[in-house]
C-alpha cells in the first residue's frame, strides 16, 4: 500500500461522491456511484448496502473491487483496489453506519424505507493517487504563494481544550455555563453555528437553551427525539458527523421522489425542517451523558462541507462529557439559596402607562401576550404563577425552592428542569415582552420586575 488510508480523511466524508466498479464472473462490469465511504482502520474500510443489487451479486461471484474516492481540498482523486471480506447485519460498525442513514431517513420523511441492509466490508489491498487526474498549475498559479495562517492563529488540540475548558469551568450558573461553551468554540476553533439542547419537562423532546450565530432564532428551536440528525443523536445516543450535507439529504430526497412517484404523495410522512442553517454543508451532534442519562445535546453546523475533521469527533466528545457533568453540577445545586440582596440595592422598575394582555390557555398550558404566542408547558404555568402573584399581592422576589415545592407547576422528580425552564422563559421575555424581566439576585432566587400594566385572562382553550 503506498498511501496511508488515515491520510485521506477528506475522502471519507462523503462530499463527493465516489464510484465502485466490480464485474460478474464472466468479466461483465458494473459502475455505481457510492454517498459515502466509511474508514475503518488502516486496512479497511465498508460500503453501506442499501440499493445496489447488481454490485452485492456480483460481489458474490466475484469479491474483488476497484473504489475511486476524491480530496474536496486538494481535488486529488484516489483508486482504492479492494477485496470483499464479508456483510454486518449488527454490531458497533452497522449501529454506526445505520444511525447516519436513520438520520437522513427520518429528516426526508422516509423512516423505515431509506435502511441500511448491511454494512459490506473490504479488505484495502492497495491505494494508489490518480496522476494525470489534474492539470498542472499555470505559471500565474504557481506564483501565488500558498496560504500560511501565522503561528498566533495556529491552535493546537491540547492548548484548544484548555482554552475551552477554562471557560467552561469559569461559568457561576447554567446559563453561563451553555453560552460560554458556544462562544469559546467559536472564539478558538471558529465554530460559528452551534446550539445547546437540553430535554424539557416531558422528555421527548430537546429544546435550544442557548445558541450561537442565529440571532435570536435558536433559542426555544424545539426537536423531537428520533427526528433529523440532533433527534437521532438524542434518541440514540450516540455522535454524528456530516459533511456534504446537502449531497445526502439530495441523494434521500431522490429517493423519497421516487417513492411518491410510485406510491403516491401521502406515501411517506412529511420532511422533518432542521433547526438552524437552511443551507448547512456539515453538521457535528454530540450527545452529553451522565451514565447513559441524556443531559443535552451539543449540535454545530457549517455551510463550509469541510470545516469537522475525524479528530473533532474525539476532541469534542471529551469536551462534552466535561459540559455534562458541569451542566448536572449546576442543576443539583439550583434549590440552593443565598441570603437575598437588601431591598434598597434593587429599586423596583418604574411602571410605565403601557397596558400589556396576558391570556392563559388552560388546556395546553400556552401563554399569549397581547395576542401572540409567548411559551407552553412548564415555563408558561411558571409565568402565570408570578404574574398573578405580582398583580394580587405585589410580589417580585422568587425562589427555586419554592417553584419546585409546589405541585401546580407539575415539576418532574429531575432535578434538573427547573432551573433549564427559567433560562428558556427569560430568552423568551427578552425577545417577545421586554416589559417582563426575570433578574438573578442570589443563589436560587430570582427578581420578577415588571415594568408595564398588567391584564390577565384565562381561557379553556384556543
Amino acid at each position: 500500500m503506498t498511501i496511508r488510508l488515515d491520510s485521506l480523511d477528506h475522502c471519507f466524508q462523503g462530499i463527493v461522491p465516489g464510484a465502485i466498479a466490480t464485474c460478474s464472473r464472466d468479466g461483465t462490469p458494473n459502475i455505481s456511484y457510492l454517498s459515502h465511504v466509511c474508514y475503518v482502520d488502516a486496512n479497511h474500510v465498508a460500503l453501506s448496502c442499501q440499493f445496489f443489487n447488481k454490485t452485492r451479486q456480483n460481489l458474490d461471484e466475484n469479491p474483488h473491487a476497484c473504489v475511486q474516492i476524491y480530496d474536496p481540498v486538494s481535488f486529488e482523486s484516489h483508486v482504492m483496489r479492494l477485496r470483499f471480506l464479508r456483510s454486518e447485519s449488527s454490531g458497533p460498525l452497522f449501529d454506526s453506519m445505520s444511525l447516519r442513514i436513520q438520520a437522513i431517513a427520518s429528516h426526508t420523511g422516509m423512516t423505515g424505507v431509506f435502511r441500511l441492509l448491511s454494512a459490506d466490508v473490504f479488505q484495502v489491498r492497495s491505494v494508489e493517487r490518480v496522476e494525470g487526474f489534474l492539470q498542472p498549475l499555470s505559471p500565474e498559479d504557481e506564483a501565488v504563494p500558498p496560504f500560511s495562517p501565522s503561528s498566533d492563529a495556529v491552535v493546537t488540540e491540547l492548548s484548544g481544550l484548555q482554552l475551552v475548558s477554562l471557560r467552561i469551568n469559569r461559568a457561576v450558573d447554567l446559563a453561563g455555563l451553555l453560552r460560554d461553551t458556544l462562544v469559546a468554540l467559536d472564539e478558538v476553533f471558529g465554530f460559528h453555528h452551534g446550539m445547546l439542547l437540553l430535554p424539557d419537562e416531558s422528555g421527548t423532546r430537546l429544546v435550544a437553551l442557548a445558541s450561537r450565530g442565529y440571532g435570536e432564532e435558536g433559542i426555544g428551536a424545539e426537536v423531537r427525539l428520533g427526528d433529523g440528525l440532533i433527534g437521532m443523536v438524542a434518541a440514540e445516543r450516540k455522535l454524528l458527523r456530516f459533511a456534504g450535507l446537502g449531497a445526502d439529504l439530495r441523494y434521500g430526497r431522490a429517493i423519497r421522489a421516487r417513492v411518491n412517484e410510485l406510491s403516491g404523495p401521502d406515501a411517506l410522512a412529511p420532511e422533518i425542517p432542521l433547526p438552524g442553517l437552511p443551507d448547512a454543508s456539515s453538521q457535528l451532534a454530540i450527545p452529553l451523558l451522565m451514565c447513559d442519562r441524556l443531559v443535552g445535546v451539543l449540535a454545530l453546523e457549517s455551510r463550509d462541507s469541510a470545516v469537522f475533521a475525524r479528530w473533532h469527533e474525539a476532541f469534542l466528545q471529551v469536551l462534552a462529557n466535561q459540559i455534562a457533568v458541569c451542566i448536572e453540577r449546576m442543576m443539583q445545586r439550583d434549590d440552593e439559596e443565598e441570603a437575598p440582596p437588601p431591598a434598597a440595592s434593587r429599586p423596583a422598575p418604574a411602571v410605565g402607562s403601557r397596558r400589556r394582555t396576558f391570556c392563559l390557555y388552560r388546556n395546553d398550558d400556552c401563554v399569549f401576550v397581547d395576542g401572540e404566542y409567548l411559551i407552553r408547558n412548564v415555563p408558561g404555568k411558571i409565568l402565570w404563577k408570578m404574574l398573578r402573584a405580582h398583580q394580587q399581592e405585589g410580589r417580585t422576589d422568587f425562589c427555586n425552592r419554592e417553584l419546585r415545592l409546589d405541585p401546580s407547576l407539575g415539576l418532574p422528580p429531575i432535578k434538573d428542569n427547573l432551573e433549564s425552564r427559567l433560562i428558556l422563559l427569560r430568552k423568551r421575555l427578552e425577545q417577545k415582552c421586554p416589559d417582563l424581566r426575570i433578574v438573578p439576585t442570589g443563589r436560587g432566587r430570582f427578581a420578577f420586575e415588571v415594568s408595564c400594566q398588567l391584564e390577565l385572562v384565562e381561557r379553556d382553550s384556543a
